[in-house]
């Protein structure tokens, strides 16, 4: 067997590539019905260079979670900290959901279908990491209540709406959808929410002209997830 090479410049590339060609195979036969065997096939490598680039399986597995929730949460910690109304930031925070989900929809199949098949403690991270993203979105749910924007309402449940509403997108999903683009759908979800949502003394209707404003007085602010590697968020 040839000796893999070095961590030269083009290590990283081919690191992602072999983690997005795993997500697509599991996205299709199931972690558990993919072998070691039918990774070396699709990516072109022996066994040993591809336990060189991917330490083992599970570790693929642990990546792929990462290149959805590391992108997702580095961008929902800034939006939770933009100069704007919570409703305003939910609505920021459906469209960069939406966005990863257009771009990474393998990646999303086996993060919503094979992260049990984790290790327990690989697991536990992961579901840390979840929790901290469900806790944003209560969170903004919560500030919406107390500036009366959103009716009393139980957050939880509010959450699991939001969420809910949001992560079945890729059951359906196409990238570069041309009928339901990313910033419609975003709009139509969060119009949805939040006319159930509202209080009697909110109007949902101005929510996009609210977040074009946001935009063009904020243009420093870009809250579009780097999608260019899968590092964990910290």
């Amino acid at each position: 067997m040839p000796r893999p090479p070095g961590h030269g410049s083009g290590f990283e590339p081919r690191r992602q590539e072999i983690i997005s060609i795993s997500a697509s195979l599991f996205a299709r036969r199931g972690y558990a019905a993919t072998g070691i065997t039918d990774i070396c096939r699709a990516v072109g490598l022996a066994r040993g260079a591809l336990y060189y680039y991917i330490g083992s399986k599970e570790n693929l597995l642990v990546e792929i979670q990462a290149a959805v929730l590391g992108p997702l949460l580095a961008v929902a910690r800034r939006i939770v900290e933009a100069p704007a109304s919570p409703a305003v930031r939910l609505r920021l925070l459906s469209e960069v959901l939406l966005d990863i989900i257009f771009q990474r929809l393998d990646h999303i199949w086996v993060y919503e279908h094979d992260y049990r098949q984790l290790s327990a403690r690989n697991r536990e991270v992961v579901v840390a990491q979840r929790h901290e993203f469900e806790a944003i979105v209560i969170d903004l749910l919560a500030a919406a209540v107390g500036e009366g924007q959103f009716r009393p309402m139980d957050l939880q449940l509010g959450m699991l709406q939001f969420l809910n509403l949001h992560n079945h997108t890729y059951q359906w999903a196409r990238p570069g959808d041309e009928k339901w683009p990313v910033a419609h759908l975003a709009a139509e979800y969060c119009g949805t929410l939040f006319r159930g949502f509202a209080s009697a003394d909110f109007d949902p209707s101005g929510i996009e002209a609210q977040v074009g404003r946001f935009r063009s007085e904020h243009p420093e602010l870009d809250f579009t997830p780097d999608l260019s590697g899968a590092a964990a968020p910290a």
